[in-house]
């Protein structure tokens, strides 16, 4: 996510918090990260129409990349402790990727897209997304997990990596 993520925060857009939390501490980064990058989009709104398509052109191909590694990984979570939402939530992620493309496509069409529409986008997507699908899987986690000697829970079967 380095990659995208190149100059300082000025504005946050998106906070945040342990709210958005689900539980699982690879996926809590992965979702860190996005916010950070929502975050990167909205500083770089700045009304002018070449610097946007500039900076866009130079991160959306990094940002599909990266959402999709986080899809992955949430994905394999769910297929390896067989939560039953998993194809529902499945075609969520296949849905928004394929949106995502499709807004790509449209861009290096030479349609017009402003990087405040896609920002804003990604935004509600992420923060609808974290706090109300996601969530729906911590419950279903959490009764399969152990509790660990440090006292935090554990899927022992598990291997993101």
């Amino acid at each position: 996510m380095s990659n995208i993520i190149g100059s300082k925060m000025k504005k946050e857009l998106v906070t945040w918090s342990p709210t958005f939390s689900v539980g699982v501490q690879i996926i809590d980064d992965q979702h860190k990260n996005l916010f950070l990058l929502v975050n990167d989009l909205f500083n770089h709104v700045s009304g002018n129409e070449q610097e946007e398509r500039e900076y866009f052109n130079k991160v959306i191909k990094e940002a599909v990349r990266y959402v999709k590694i986080h899809f992955a990984a949430e994905e394999k979570i769910m297929t390896s402790t067989k939560y039953p939402g998993y194809p529902d939530h499945k075609k969520l992620h296949d849905s928004f990727v394929l949106t995502i493309v499709e807004k790509v496509q449209d861009f290096e069409a030479g349609k017009r897209l402003t990087l405040t529409t896609f920002t804003r986008f990604l935004k509600e997507w992420i923060l609808t997304h974290i706090a109300v699908v996601d969530k729906q899987y911590i419950n279903y986690f959490k009764s399969l997990a152990s509790r660990k000697a440090d006292g935090t829970l554990s899927i022992s079967s598990i291997d993101i990596s």
